[in-house]
């Protein structure tokens, strides 16, 4: 199966650091920045080193750990965060300026041929420098769409190697995206990157739909943290392409390390993992109704979509609920080398749901349940 051509530019150490309970050591940047490598994304995105002195010193520490992701970062279109970036020996920086007239009047107050003509030196600096350069457009799908163009056909001429498509507000829906994403990609060559808030909930779909539009790039962080609500969940992206190309994806990146580095993150930060997070919340691969319980002894596949095998983790069936069915309990008998007939299955399992009618069982209970019934 040939490896996905979309590549994953995480920004946990940029859009991560603006998460209002992020507030980074060097010594927990570069600890992320190892275990994001570990786990295999091809961009580690760092803050711009112009934001402040610390700022410039840590781009520096992660740049001379030797990843093997590219170390990039993220500045305004300016020539003095360009010359601040070059001087960290990042191999990669994003410049963006905002497109929506909203942005326009309330942050720069340029018109788009006034953009156009601003990007061209701090493009043309970048460049010269050897950077992989990707050009942005902020707040896009609060643009008019021949504005985007205009600056993004611009912006190609001018040489840059990736245009971005910010859905700075989270406003976008993944229809919106696709088209957007099309329309784009008949107007350029270069390559696309999407980046997406979550504040309506739809970051990882909007992301799905801009590579199935053509975009190369899709910009993620350790449990979608970011500015407000934050983004794209890397987890939740990772999840999304493996249900596509499973075999693909797990050859790609290191999947077992997904776990451990979204605990890295919730550490550091000092949030909990939610307990239905993607593929590694503590919920995720239980399974609990009875319906569901016969299928899943079956066919582990019945009712998930992802193995938890493929991220390194385990499934829980909960057999001790009032939910509970007598296969679920026929199924924990034969493991316990004991069989039951038909009538003495129903008669266990009707003992089984009183008893959890005043609070769920544990394993030893239900086996204290079975052992004395062969007894009595």
């Amino acid at each position: 199966m040939p490896t996905p051509t979309w590549k994953l530019i995480d920004t946990t150490l940029r859009e991560g650091e603006q998460f209002a309970r992020a507030n980074f050591r060097t010594e927990d940047k570069l600890e992320i920045a190892r275990a994001l490598d570990t786990f295999g994304v091809e961009y580690v995105e760092v803050t711009s080193p112009a934001a402040s002195p610390q700022s410039q010193r840590d781009a520096t520490h992660i740049v001379k750990l030797g990843l093997g992701a590219k170390v990039i970062t993220h500045s305004r279109c300016v020539l003095d965060d360009v010359r601040a970036a070059l001087d960290t020996g990042v191999r990669g920086i994003g410049l963006l300026f905002a497109t929506s007239r909203i942005l326009r009047e309330s942050s720069h107050g340029k018109s788009i041929q006034q953009i156009i003509d601003a990007m061209g030196p701090p493009i043309e600096l970048a460049l010269s420098a050897g950077l992989e350069v990707r050009f942005s457009a902020e707040d896009a799908f609060r643009s008019e769409v021949q504005d985007l163009v205009q600056v993004h056909q611009a912006a190609e001429r001018m040489g840059v190697h990736r245009i971005g498509v910010a859905d700075t507000v989270g406003i976008a829906t993944p229809r919106q995206v696709y088209v957007l994403v099309r329309e784009l990609r008949k107007a350029v060559k270069c390559d696309i990157g999407f980046h997406g808030h979550n504040d309506t909930g739809c970051a990882i779909a909007n992301a799905y739909e801009a590579i199935s539009a053509g975009a190369t790039h899709v910009d993620v962080s350790v449990l979608g943290i970011g500015e407000r609500v934050g983004i794209t969940s890397l987890g939740g992206f990772v999840a999304r392409m493996f249900a596509i190309e499973p075999q693909a994806v797990a050859e790609k990146y290191r999947l077992g390390q997904l776990r451990e580095l979204e605990r890295l993150v919730a550490r550091v930060t000092g949030v909990e993992i939610p307990f239905n997070n993607f593929v590694t919340g503590e919920t995720a691969y239980s399974h609990k109704a009875g319906m569901h319980l016969k299928s899943m002894m079956a066919n582990p596949g019945s009712y998930e979509v992802i193995p938890p095998e493929a991220f390194g983790l385990s499934r829980r069936l909960i057999l001790g609920s009032r939910l509970t069915g007598r296969h679920a309990i026929a199924y924990r008998a034969r493991e316990m080398g004991i069989t039951f007939g038909e009538t003495e299955l129903k008669a266990i399992t009707k003992r089984i749901k009183e008893m959890a009618d005043k609070g769920e069982l544990s394993e030893a209970q239900i086996d204290a349940v079975l052992r004395e019934w062969v007894t009595a």
